[in-house]
């Protein structure tokens, strides 16, 4: 199987050391397109897309394969050992920071640095943890996407999106979870939403930083809090910007952040 054409991935920049940009649910890699250019001369940058997601090769799609995200953590291992990469600085966004996470544990070597952007081990809350969502509110949203996924898009979108005051950004994750392909994304979802992998954070010995959002109803404080304090060598930073999504809607910020990790 071509791996690069699987996952459409794209390599540009001119440094030596690698930035692997990896999407979040219902996206793609054009969620990064605000971040990149700050880093592209002096790292090289990879991007690509889940299966499923962006221009991927959904003929890949194997539901068993990816009925857990560890199927996705493979693939993450599987491009950088296509492309003989070594320390690999592995930037993921919401559900893709547990890929990375996974990804790491897999083949720690492959990974220098790991900077997760509203990242969450788990979705719902279980006695003393917090994860946001009771497993009710979680199944009956599940159902809903099953049922009239668009108008799942529709309203749920601009929640987790946030910044009310700015509509566009709703809009454009409306259309990005609509351009994907339906099926598998609403399998991502189950996957995603009932996920459970806490345990997997006090494996974690790859150095890392946790952005955390305020007013963000999918990684709420409590999970940031959690996550720093189960992995040994993380590092967290509570962000200005709102939402869940804030390589778009506050990319500047993402920017100075990673730029001040990176040349501590």
């Amino acid at each position: 199987m071509d791996v690069i054409k699987r996952n459409n991935v794209k390599l540009f920049g001119r440094g030596e050391q690698t930035i692997m940009f990896g999407h979040g649910f219902g996206c793609d890699q054009n969620m990064w397109r605000f971040v990149t250019p700050a880093f592209q001369q002096q790292y090289k940058i990879l991007l690509f897309d889940h299966v499923g997601s962006g221009d991927s090769d959904t003929a890949a799609y194997d539901k068993n394969k990816y009925n857990s995200l560890r199927g996705y953590a493979a693939d993450v291992v599987e491009i950088c050992a296509a492309l003989d990469l070594e320390e690999v600085i592995f930037v993921g966004h919401s559900v893709g920071s547990m890929i990375g996470v996974l990804g790491a544990l897999q083949e720690p070597e492959l990974f220098k640095k790991l900077i997760l952007i509203g990242p969450s081990p788990c979705y719902i809350n279980d006695a003393d943890y917090f994860g946001g969502f009771e497993r009710a509110d979680v199944l009956s949203m599940l159902d809903y996407m099953e049922n009239d996924y668009f108008s799942w898009a529709s309203s749920f979108a601009p929640l987790i999106m946030g910044n009310p005051d700015n509509p566009s950004l709703g809009e454009e994750l409306i259309q990005s979870f609509c351009n994907t392909d339906t099926e598998i994304t609403k399998h991502f979802a189950k996957v995603a939403f009932l996920s459970d992998n806490r345990p997997d954070l006090l494996k974690l010995e790859t150095e890392s930083l946790i952005m955390q959002c305020s007013k963000d109803i999918i990684a709420p404080t409590e999970v940031g809090n959690y996550m720093h304090k189960a992995i040994k060598k993380s590092t967290f930073v509570e962000l200005k910007a709102t939402g869940h999504c804030p390589n778009l809607s506050s990319p500047l910020e993402i920017i100075e952040v990673m730029e001040n990790y990176l040349h501590a």
